[in-house]
């Protein structure tokens, strides 16, 4: 199983001038835990990777080390079968008489349906993303968006001992 991790879900869990924002950290780390527990690979698309590397400046090197270094993350280039998907995107949306689909940056279009389309030659079910335009982009091939604000929060601490024993029960 895999699922796929945009720009805006790999900015707050590397870059620590954003994390600590909110109940963001604990959501992306009990997210993260969990798809380690089940095994799942967290594909990192070239083309969201670029978005992070380009706010990263000096700490690039080291958010490569990180995703590098763990087992759970998989840097997949936009290869030949990506591009064969992300141009019958362009070409429908041409047919449709609006190739940039009412998005007004041409780049942003490109990058976007590059995403998706290596979402959807690795199989990944899910992009994590708060993209709108991911979201929209991802209903045509059937792939759920989860964005941050839908994450779900990581479950409570155990409960302790209702009836904890006084110090006369826990003596000898």
């Amino acid at each position: 199983m895999a699922v796929v991790f945009d720009s805006s879900f790999l900015i707050p869990l590397l870059d620590p001038k954003v994390k600590g924002v909110g109940d963001i950290d604990a959501r992306l780390d009990f997210l993260v835990r969990s798809l380690d527990k089940t095994r799942t690979k967290i594909i990192v698309p070239t083309p969201a990777l670029c978005e992070v590397l380009i706010g990263a400046n000096d700490a690039a090197p080291q958010y490569l080390d990180i995703i590098n270094r763990s087992s759970r993350f998989k840097i997949v280039p936009f290869g030949t079968r990506a591009a064969v998907e992300a141009a019958a995107a362009h070409r429908e949306a041409l047919r449709a008489g609006d190739k940039k689909e009412g998005l007004a940056s041409w780049l942003k279009v490109k990058f976007d349906r590059q995403i998706v389309a290596i979402a959807k030659v690795e199989g990944a079910a899910v992009i994590y993303s708060n993209d709108d335009d991911i979201r929209r982009f991802s209903v045509r091939d059937s792939l759920e968006v989860i964005s941050l604000e839908n994450l779900p929060p990581p479950p409570d601490k155990p409960q302790g001992d209702l009836f904890p024993k006084t110090p006369e029960e826990e003596a000898p």
